[in-house]
């Protein structure tokens, strides 16, 4: 039993010390191809984002359909070459989480639909048809969360500026509740133009802890960290 142990404790260590690369790499470059595709086609190809400006949820419905498909468009490939080289990842990933999240409510959330099971039974495909095919952007947007929350890992860009930056040394206590809220906040901001009554109940429910963790902390800063 020993030395079972032993081997599951040192293969689960080795793939723990790889975690910080291969699947934030993976995620990046799958992810960045996918972008890029529908950027390049977007540049190559004619507007059609007038003949869906009322499905656009606000307040992108009130943008001219050129500046939006320019706003797309160059999100789109900016965002792709940004995660093939993991430089400035965070903000990238979650542009295009607001990206993908208006992109399925204009174009690939159901008409219409009663009740979550039906939404599922009708949306989770990966079809033309009518009905909605919310799958695909379902998916990009559960791979995107993981490069907002951990960064675009050791094998990036963003690794060797924080490096040379020293940033870690200058980063502070990330307080629980504090964390909660913002943690809360993406996935709000994530789901609010698809699920706007989700996406509110998980803004206000960020907001009001929050507000709970600079009450409860002395002076409503964060704790220094020893040495400090």
């Amino acid at each position: 039993m020993q030395a079972i142990a032993r081997f599951l404790g040192g293969l689960s260590a080795r793939l723990s010390r790889a975690a910080d690369v291969v699947p934030p790499l993976f995620l990046r470059l799958i992810l960045a191809w996918e972008y890029y595709e529908s950027g390049i086609t977007k540049l190559r190809g004619e507007n059609w984002f007038g003949q869906i400006q009322g499905n656009f949820p606000f307040p992108f419905n009130h943008v001219p359909p050129d500046l939006s498909w320019a706003m797309a468009t160059g999100f789109e490939l900016a965002g792709a070459a940004a995660l093939f080289l993991g430089l400035f990842t965070r903000f990238f990933a979650f542009s295009l989480i607001i990206l993908t999240a208006v992109a399925t409510a204009a174009v690939h959330w159901p008409m219409d639909w009663m009740g979550l099971g039906q939404l599922w039974t009708r949306g989770y495909d990966i079809s033309d048809a009518s009905g909605g095919n919310f799958k695909l952007p379902l998916i990009y947007l559960v791979m995107l969360l993981p490069l907002v929350f951990s960064g675009a890992g050791k094998l990036s860009l963003d690794e060797l500026l924080c490096r040379w930056l020293n940033c870690r040394d200058w980063a502070p206590q990330a307080p629980p509740l504090e964390s909660a809220a913002l943690a809360l906040g993406v996935l709000g901001i994530s789901v609010v133009f698809v699920l706007a009554k989700l996406g509110l109940l998980l803004l206000a429910l960020a907001v009001v802890i929050l507000i709970a963790a600079r009450l409860g902390t002395p002076g409503g800063r964060t704790p220094a960290r020893p040495g400090d």
